[in-house]
């Protein structure tokens, strides 16, 4: 029926639109009905008329991110859904549209994030084809599939996390929450590995004075707190870059980057000096001492045993002592 005020031409432009996109949804059941399409469904189907920018879709899509049909305008647009995108998702998007449209991509296919009407944020996973284009071989319909998505992107999410949580605990001393000795030696064999010869690194290698003693008269609880307050003193003195790790029983080691033995006998004493320090007012006087030594080429077990061997020294010339000499 012709509207007041409507010319013919304009009529006949509305037939053409409407005759075109009624082609293409009878197309599309066929091959529905055919089952060529496995994955129909979910949140369903959707259609694009580039030229007058409209889309029709199944009211899934927005009912899904918590709108109502009748909220909506009667000619909703492309705008409508990609100004909901998540700004880190918009440009990939955009791009993903722009590939397929500009003939660099067979399909359109993206995962995006749509924020809901509530102010949260769904997955979707959408995925379109363009079926009609002019005689220039310019787009003028697409039409696709949408999925919600969002309830197997949380549990993605939840499993990421929870192995980030595990790969944290494979190299970590639960105890002191340093790296573990695996985790220490495996640092150190990388960094020696990547060092350029112009490079200084140096190691620190630190076991508690008469720890045994602490253990057997106030038992392996309280032994247990001393190594956390120990492990919480060298945490407290490292640099960026400095790593640090639970070597054995009652043994540190101390991974010093960029640094000279000079200057990494200057930080090992500094934590000895606060240990003693923290102690003080005990009845049991905990000292520690050290070893500390420089790579030469040296491999990582080489290096250690440097600085076990200086270690040694502290140990039988008075305890309570850094030696790197």
């Amino acid at each position: 029926m012709k509207h007041p005020g409507q010319s013919n031409e304009e009529l006949q432009k509305i037939i053409a639109d409407l005759k075109i996109e009624n082609e293409e949804l009878l197309k599309e059941k066929a091959l529905e009905d055919e089952l060529a399409f496995s994955w129909a469904g979910n949140l369903g189907r959707w259609y694009w008329d580039v030229k007058t920018d409209k889309v029709r879709f199944n009211p899934l899509k927005v009912t899904a991110i918590g709108y109502d049909m009748s909220e909506l305008p009667e000619d909703i647009g492309f705008r409508f859904f990609t100004e909901k995108l998540h700004p880190d998702d918009y440009e990939p998007t955009m791009q993903a549209m722009r590939d397929h449209l500009e003939g660099r991509s067979d399909v359109y296919e993206v995962e995006y994030r749509i924020k809901s009407k509530s102010g949260a944020y769904r997955y979707y996973y959408d995925r379109g084809v363009i079926t009609r284009r002019d005689n220039a071989g310019k787009p003028l319909f697409l039409a696709g599939i949408v999925f919600d998505v969002t309830k197997r992107r949380e549990i993605e999410l939840e499993l990421e996390e929870k192995n980030k949580i595990l790969a944290k605990m494979a190299i970590t001393d639960s105890l002191t929450s340093l790296n573990n000795h695996r985790s220490i030696y495996d640092n150190l064999n990388k960094l020696l590995s990547s060092k350029k010869d112009t490079e200084s690194l140096s190691v620190a290698i630190f076991d508690l004075d008469d720890f045994k003693k602490i253990n057997d008269t106030r038992g392996h609880l309280y032994g247990d707190t001393v190594l956390r307050e120990v492990a919480s003193v060298i945490k407290e003195s490292l640099r960026e870059g400095d790593i640090a790790g639970r070597y054995g029983g009652e043994e540190f080691l101390i991974i010093f980057p960029d640094t000279s033995i000079d200057e990494a006998h200057r930080i090992a004493d500094k934590i000895r000096s606060e240990v003693q320090l923290k102690f003080n007012g005990e009845s049991i006087g905990l000292t520690i001492s050290g070893g500390v030594a420089e790579a030469n080429g040296e491999s990582a077990n080489q290096l250690i045993d440097n600085a076990d061997r200086n270690l040694y020294r502290s140990k039988h010339s008075g305890k309570n002592k850094i030696t790197s000499q």
